[in-house]
């Protein structure tokens, strides 16, 4: 889900990076409930048993670690309470 332009062609947001202060470009989702857009970012997180996991999640804004694409074998759903999106693992 992207981003609509006047003659239909998909556009992701562009996003200025904190650090290197270079254009990206960022996978982002509207919700249909809200009407906000969503930023994806990941993160490691390290465990308590030293093992490493990425965390994959949505903020209002574009931070540190947001990502240009869909994780391979992820899909974005909504909360239909909520209007939240979510990532989830395809089956």
């Amino acid at each position: 889900m992207h981003l609509l332009l006047e003659g239909g062609r998909p556009q992701r947001p562009r996003f200025i990076h904190p650090k290197t202060q270079s254009i990206y470009m960022a996978f982002s989702v509207k919700s249909k409930k809200s009407g906000k857009t969503y930023i994806l970012h990941s993160r490691l997180q390290t465990l308590k048993g030293g093992q490493q996991v990425t965390l994959y999640f949505f903020a209002g804004e574009a931070k540190e670690g947001a990502i240009d694409a869909l994780p391979a074998g992820y899909e974005v759903s909504e909360n239909e309470k909520t209007g939240l999106p979510l990532l989830k693992k395809k089956k």
